[in-house]
């Protein structure tokens, strides 16, 4: 028997017209003239016969008809169809329509899912270059393309659903922002000299004290001069902030009364997330946002965007119809070659944007130069960025969507970061992405984390790592900050709970405790979570030291999770993508106990980075003197104070240190004079006993003085302890010690 492709259901009749959707009043004065084709979105102007008005334009390749719905106060619906389209792209321009104005598109086209084609006009769709979303997105089974109640399996998602999706999804709104933007000075801060701060722009301050509760999870609060006042006064030179898109909820997730708190689940890649608005979803949110870049940047703070731009919130094929599946399904995702109903899924999120088709590639790259040219943003961190640089199927890093970036006069020149790889095989490239770029270095964080709990047979690896992973990025012409060094971002333990569990505590998603990683090269010291003993808890704050300090102090780009640097802890919850609640939020009321030292350590060190160019590197080092007579830029030491060998290198062990020679010319001051730093010893020691260690004496030092002591629970000042070159010292088990030379060859430094 035949099986249909097209089901007609009862249509969902909006509540507000009791039947049809009715026109506005003055629908009857509304018309489509034809307009431009570009730019793609809602663009308002004033024409020269001074009348106010809009142009619509959304690329919807392959579509027989598309419609523009415009929305009144009173949600009813006047449809206009576009009846002109240049190069696939449907276009009308509408006088009288002016800021403010809710609107969506309706495609009509071929109902085809066994060779991708799913248009479907009875889906509302949000315009791909919308600059605002208005509502929410409701998972009513109106919003599916296809029937969902099918009961036939193996046919689920090809049976065409006829209900009307308008009253269950969010409208486009058009923005004309006036923002003044003549005022802002964009900080500029070079790779080397960057120290990132990752953040969730709700989570920050949504119990922050200063910032009115009004504001309080919003980009008004983030701006706001308490929020802004912390960022500075730590040191930290840019914030990361993880997705602002406009996204949706999965359904999973809306079932078991929980929410998408991380954002990775995009839907609107020009429109910043209505969620965080203060200032209301009618565009408010576009101007909110900019004015919160402005704040930042007054105090010197870049603004980095996390961004999703390898899969949409549509998900796989049994997902909802909001924009992309229905203006041209196989126009914006990857669909399997052999099976084009199905969905090639380079994500393990049901689908991926293929980079590699043009209009996709347009919407991206459209997408990135909005931010940077109109919103005022720095850079951006690509999540899964393997994906956007897999070609036909493999990786190539001389795919489309890297090609375009390199000679994008805009996108070249801003801050650049690749999670570098994605779920699928080869997707794995760290130190693999082309000049331009830094990545998220994996290999920075397991081995730091493996060190400080024993788990390294020798030392190699660290050295490496500290150095800047030269065996990863020195070659193409690659610096030390093409390495995001880190040891916890927002997917996996806090630093807090690194050292205080063994295994993941995730029952409080739902999932049974099955969802995140069981790779977490974590110790809890003796006692899982929370414990009251003194000795254990005294052992996990001087590992939190050692952890902070190793990160700060190491050749490359750190980057930190906010509330490390005061112990802020999930429970153990190592995913805590769907915890809209204390668990995701920081607790501020940490800064006023015990944890207040850690955060003065972390602000010494970011202030010592920032004072001492030896420890911010910007070439690799080369273990040869930079100029005659002076010391190699990088000397490694054994625990008897003589320089290590080739063997020492593949001997057991847990201790390592390395003299970093300042009177190098590392630096020019803004005169162009060449200037000279200071020279330091760091000794990193992590077995359990501790060790007699000697140092180094002349040519590299007479003396030496006390900097950081991570056996020291109070870290507010330097030691200030000098010592002996030659001197034999005692390291303590587990413990770091920065030692700046304060002598060498008789002459002070």
């Amino acid at each position: 028997m035949a099986l249909p492709t097209e089901l007609r259901l009862p249509r969902e009749e909006p509540e507000e017209s009791g039947g049809k959707p009715k026109s506005p009043d003055d629908a009857a004065t509304l018309r489509a003239l034809p307009g431009s084709w570009q730019p793609l979105g809602a663009r308002y102007h004033v024409g020269a016969d001074g009348r106010p008005g809009t142009n619509f334009a959304v690329w919807a390749g392959g579509a027989e008809e598309v419609e523009l719905c415009l929305f009144d106060e009173a949600d009813r619906e006047t449809r206009l169809p576009l009846r002109e389209q240049t190069f696939q792209v449907w276009h009308g321009h509408v006088p009288g329509v002016g800021p403010g104005t809710r609107y969506g598109f309706r495609v009509h086209g071929r109902w085809d899912p066994w060779t991708g084609a799913r248009w479907n006009p009875a889906k509302l769709l949000l315009d791909p270059y919308a600059r605002a979303v208005d509502g929410e997105f409701r998972l009513h089974d109106a919003v599916y393309g296809h029937v969902r109640t099918w009961p036939e399996a193996d046919v689920a998602d090809t049976v065409r659903d006829n209900r009307d999706s308008a009253r269950h999804v969010p409208r486009s709104v058009v923005v004309h922002d006036t923002e003044d933007w003549s005022e802002d000075r964009r900080p500029k801060t070079p790779w080397a000299d960057t120290v990132l701060y990752e953040l969730h722009v709700r989570g920050f301050t949504r119990t922050m004290p200063g910032v009115p509760p009004e504001l309080r999870g919003t980009y008004a609060g983030l701006g706001h001069p308490a929020a802004v006042d912390y960022l500075t006064r730590l040191g930290v030179t840019a914030v990361e902030l993880l997705p602002v898109h406009q996204f949706a909820d999965e359904e999973h997730l809306v079932r078991r009364g929980l929410t998408n708190y991380w954002g990775y689940n995009s839907v609107g890649y020009f429109a910043p997330h209505g969620g965080y608005s203060a200032s209301g979803t009618r565009g408010g949110q576009v101007g909110e946002f900019k004015r919160m870049v402005q704040a930042l940047h007054r105090a010197g703070i870049e603004v980095i965007l996390d961004v999703v731009y390898n899969h949409t919130a549509e998900g796989g094929e049994s997902g909802p119809t909001w924009s992309f599946r229905g203006l041209d399904n196989a126009g914006y995702y990857r669909l399997q070659p052999h099976n084009r109903r199905a969905y090639a899924d380079f994500t393990g999120c049901g689908n991926t944007l293929d980079a590699t088709q043009p209009q996709a590639l347009r919407l991206i790259t459209d997408s990135l130069r909005y931010w940077v040219t109109e919103m005022g943003v720095d850079g951006f961190r690509f999540d899964l960025a393997s994906v956007l640089a897999r070609a036909a199927y493999d990786v190539d890093m001389r795919a489309p969507f890297l090609s375009a970036v390199f000679q994008d006069p805009v996108l070249s020149r801003v801050k650049l970061i690749a999670e570098p790889w994605d779920v699928a095989l080869g997707g794995y490239q760290v130190g693999n992405f082309p000049p331009l770029w830094t990545e998220w270095n994996d290999r920075y964080r397991d081995t730091v984390r493996d060190f400080w709990r024993g788990a390294r047979p020798d030392v190699r690896e660290l050295g490496y790592r500290l150095a800047g992973s030269s065996d990863l990025y020195q070659r193409a012409g690659r610096r030390p900050f093409a390495s995001v060094n880190y040891v916890t971002a927002h997917d996996g333990f806090t630093l807090r709970d690194l050292v205080s569990y063994n295994e993941k505590h995730n029952e409080a998603n739902g999932e049974e405790n099955r969802d995140g990683s069981d790779d977490n090269h974590s110790w809890n010291h003796g006692a899982e979570g929370p414990t009251d003993s003194p000795s254990v808890n005294a052992l996990r704050r001087r590992q939190l030291r050692n952890l902070m300090a190793t990160l700060l102090l190491s050749t490359g780009v750190p980057m930190l999770l906010a509330g490390d640097e005061f112990g802020r802890t999930q429970g153990g919850n190592n995913n805590a993508y769907c915890q809209d609640n204390e668990t995701g939020w920081l607790d501020w009321s940490m800064l006023d106990g015990e944890w207040r030292q850690l955060h003065a350590l972390t602000a010494r060190l970011i202030r010592l980075r920032r004072e001492h160019p030896v420890l911010r590197q910007r070439a690799f080092f080369s273990g040869r003197p930079a100029h005659p007579g002076g010391l190699p830029d990088l000397t490694w030491f054994r625990p008897d104070g003589e320089e290590m060998t080739e063997a020492d290198w593949y001997t057991p062990g847990a201790t390592l240190a390395m003299l970093l020679a300042g009177d190098d010319l590392t630096e020019r001051d803004a005169r162009g004079d060449t200037v000279t730093d200071d020279s330091f010893l760091l000794i990193l020691h992590g077995h359990h006993r501790g060790i007699r260690f000697t140092l180094p004496g002349l040519p590299w030092a007479r003396r030496y003085e006390t900097v950081v002591d991570t056996c020291a629970e109070h870290q507010a000042t330097p030691d200030g302890r000098r010592l002996q070159a030659g001197e034999t010292v005692t390291v303590p088990g587990r413990s770091l010690l920065l030692l700046r030379v304060c002598e060498r060859d008789g002459l002070g430094q």
